[in-house]
């Protein structure tokens, strides 16, 4: 006999994580766990909420300092700061780093390419001030 219960969607690899920062950085100032958690709408546990919150910290993402017996967290990257310590990542755990690029860059669209091209040659002229 078959199982009719639904079981909760289960969220995608990150998912968490952009949760908690957006949440993060709609606070007024430095956010406690038990604040995120409430403004997630209280379906994960203090424990995940934790569990997200120190791995954010891992990868820089977010700081703490101390409120008491527990911290206070804030945002220091955004979505797009996530992103790009995620690709860095990546990139850095590979030993060909050059082919890695190569086929990232070759893979890209003609609207990203025009789009990485603009943003390299910025990054370049501000190098030269």
């Amino acid at each position: 006999m078959a199982d009719d219960r639904q079981r909760p969607r289960r969220r995608g690899q990150g998912e968490l994580e952009a949760l908690v920062l957006e949440a993060l950085r709609e606070a007024d100032g430095p956010a406690t766990a038990g604040w995120v958690q409430e403004r997630l709408g209280g379906d994960l546990a203090y424990t995940t909420v934790i569990t997200i919150l120190t791995r954010l910290l891992a990868k820089g993402a977010v700081t703490r300092e101390r409120a008491g017996r527990s911290f206070a967290w804030t945002s220091a990257s955004d979505q797009a700061g996530l992103a790009a310590h995620r690709m860095r990542r990546v990139l850095d755990a590979e030993s060909d780093r050059e082919a890695v690029l190569a086929s990232f860059v070759t893979g890209l669209g003609p609207n990203d390419e025009r789009l990485l091209r603009e943003l390299l040659g910025r990054a370049g002229s501000e190098g030269e001030d």
